[in-house]
């Protein structure tokens, strides 16, 4: 019988940046990988001001749970006053979203450069123009 799993376990890794907390969520975002990972989502966003990326580019799947988790983390980001972006190139997530009418619920980042500058983008237009 073979003992290698049919699904990828999900894992996440932290770090800092630029003053903010970067983690990366590797795997499938499923029910099993939620009830892992959310107590660490939630204990990032407790503080005041929270400034969280979710890099996930690593990702593999994300099924109803997975978003779920990203709509908890947002809203806990939010009632502290703090930032959430999302780091994601594929336009299949973007697409999930918006089908879930999650379209502009979150700020969502091609890249994990253009995520950590300073800023909104909308805010660093106005600059520009300025």
């Amino acid at each position: 019988m073979d003992d290698e799993p049919t699904r990828s376990s999900a894992y996440h890794t932290t770090r800092s940046a630029a003053g903010s907390t970067i983690v990366s969520l590797h795997g499938e975002l499923d029910l099993l990988a939620v009830s892992a990972i959310s107590a660490a989502l939630d204990t990032l966003t407790a503080v005041s001001r929270p400034d969280v990326v979710l890099d996930l580019r690593p990702v593999s799947f994300i099924d109803c749970s997975g978003l779920g988790l990203l709509c908890r983390a947002q809203s806990r980001v939010r009632a502290r006053h703090g930032r959430l972006r999302l780091v994601t190139p594929a336009s299949t997530f973007r697409r999930l979203l918006r089908c879930a009418g999650l379209g502009g619920a979150f700020e969502v980042h091609p890249d994990l450069a253009e995520a950590l500058a300073d800023g909104t983008p909308v805010a660093r237009a106005a600059a520009s123009r300025g």
